[in-house]
């Protein structure tokens, strides 16, 4: 069944980005607790499956994560980069009916009623995202971050390129923009109702993810902004081990400097580029500079936002 998010032009206006901790974590152990996964995560979900199956909470991730998502599980952030700690929170502060409502809409009613209490259910649901977030998603949130940053970068010059309809068309083969209406799950079919979802106010929230791969995922029963969950560009190349520089040109241009040109086969914001090599942003704008003075790379701005490609002659410097 298709979803349609109906915006007014006010809301239209609120459109904007985040990225969510929480939303990853959630979206990984699910992958992992599927059947079929995702081949592109293959190996990532062979280590969270181990972690997954020593944990002592895991038939409650099972009962939670294993159907529907609720959409509590996945609360819409209020700023562009909140915590895993403003998240969790907002998990727990779930109201209980909400609570109660969503977990009969997953898993069933009878599934449901074998559930703990709100407030008993979701201290503990918090402490075992915790704890899959510290051992899974942590220690590669540099990467995750990366791909996710580059991906917003992408889709802000789609904006300035194509305006909004430019933006919507873009974000995946299965979002159309209708004068007003984002249609999600495709085309709509004669004699089928789809799903409307209310944005009431609050505008939409567009956030790219890594383990939401290869769907998007709609809440079709927002509290506050509506929101779309998308595959990020460059997924694919997440678990790629880093690709060596040549020797000759770490010592020519210094060890950070040839890192930085290895990084930019793909646009990447400053931030980005200090979150994957663990540099300062005031380190990796100096840097910068220097290779943009030295013609390695180019910029392009986007609003307050920066998007820094290598150029041929980097190209031909790293490959001899």
């Amino acid at each position: 069944m298709s979803v349609e998010i109906r915006l007014t032009a006010a809301e239209v206006a609120r459109v904007r980005f985040a990225v969510s901790p929480l939303a990853e974590t959630v979206l990984g152990v699910r992958a992992a607790l599927t059947a079929t996964g995702q081949a592109v995560h293959h190996r990532w979900l062979a280590e969270a499956r181990d972690v997954l199956r020593d944990d002592p909470e895991l038939p409650l991730l099972r009962n939670l994560l294993g159907h529907c998502l609720p959409s509590f599980l996945l609360p819409v952030p209020r700023e562009r980069l909140p915590s895993l700690d403003e998240e969790l929170a907002d998990l727990c502060a779930t109201d209980p009916a909400y609570f109660a409502a969503e977990c009969a809409a997953g898993a069933g009613a009878r599934a449901a009623g074998r559930l703990p209490a709100a407030e008993v259910a979701l201290p503990r649901l918090a402490g075992a995202l915790r704890r899959c977030h510290d051992r899974l998603v942590a220690p590669h949130w540099g990467r995750m971050r990366a791909v996710l940053d580059a991906d917003v970068g992408r889709r802000a010059v789609a904006l300035v390129d194509g305006g909004v309809e430019g933006l919507f068309t873009q974000l995946h083969r299965d979002i159309a923009w209708r004068e007003g209406e984002l249609v999600v799950g495709g085309r709509r079919r004669a004699g089928a109702a789809p799903c409307a979802v209310e944005a009431s106010g609050h505008g939409l929230v567009l956030l790219p993810s890594v383990f939401a791969w290869p769907d998007v995922l709609v809440d079709r029963s927002p509290v506050t902004a509506a929101s779309i969950r998308y595959p990020a560009l460059g997924v694919g190349l997440l678990w790629e081990p880093d690709r060596p520089t040549r020797d000759g040109v770490a010592a020519v241009l210094g060890a950070t400097r040839a890192a930085l040109l290895a990084a930019l086969g793909e646009p990447l914001t400053t931030s980005a580029l200090a979150a994957r090599l663990g540099v300062t942003p005031s380190a990796v704008s100096q840097h910068l500079g220097a290779l943009r003075g030295a013609g390695l790379l180019v910029a392009r701005r986007s609003g307050r936002t920066a998007l820094h490609l290598r150029t041929a002659r980097a190209v031909d410097l790293l490959t001899g």
